[in-house]
């Protein structure tokens, strides 16, 4: 089965889960070739007993169209999970959880998967875009930027902090990331 990257991308009330609550999550799905097999999107009701962090609540508020937007059609987070859960299984790939930064968006799905459905289905795994442009480009982590990558790597699409807006970005980046790699390995091997 070949990989599927599905490319995700959070947004929380604060920075850690469990005391604080992922308020939306999003997945764009696609093949190496840069196919979308498929998207999914869910904004969730807070988890009981957590609470908005200060600094966080104080960003939410000069964003005010994206918090509107994960704050309609609110789902259960165990029946939101469950049918992320059924979703990927959908797809008929092996799961890549890909995230820019995938240390944050990971931090949140894997705790919110083993939560309410008791399994990750990305297992431990996941790619990070910053760490794979970092290797691609020869720099440093922290000068591996979006700001600092070819703009050849980027399609033209907005960044909103909208969770399914975002997430089709970042995964349409990967994949720009991924043919050109593979391109080069394939001419270094001519």
């Amino acid at each position: 089965m070949p990989e599927i990257y599905i490319s995700t991308d959070v947004e929380t009330d604060g920075p850690i889960p469990g005391v604080n609550s992922m308020l939306s999550f999003a997945s764009a799905a696609f093949r190496a070739d840069k196919t979308q097999v498929g998207t999914f999107s869910a904004n969730l009701h807070t988890l009981e007993g957590a609470s908005a962090d200060p600094k966080t609540a104080a960003w939410w508020k000069t964003q005010p169209e994206a918090w509107a937007a994960c704050r309609t059609d609110l789902q259960q987070p165990q029946d939101a999970m469950r049918r992320y859960v059924e979703w990927i299984a959908g797809l008929g790939g092996k799961p890549v959880f890909v995230g820019y930064p995938v240390a944050f968006d990971f931090l949140f799905v894997y705790w919110y998967l083993i939560r309410f459905t008791g399994a990750s289905p990305f297992s431990h795994s996941a790619l990070d875009i910053k760490t794979y442009a970092m290797a691609m480009l020869g720099t440093e982590y922290r000068e591996s930027t979006k700001r600092n990558m070819p703009r050849r790597w980027f399609d033209d699409t907005p960044h909103t902090h909208v969770a399914l807006d975002d997430a089709i970005g970042q995964g349409l980046l990967f994949c720009n990331m991924l043919a050109e790699n593979l391109a080069r390995i394939g001419a270094k091997q001519k």
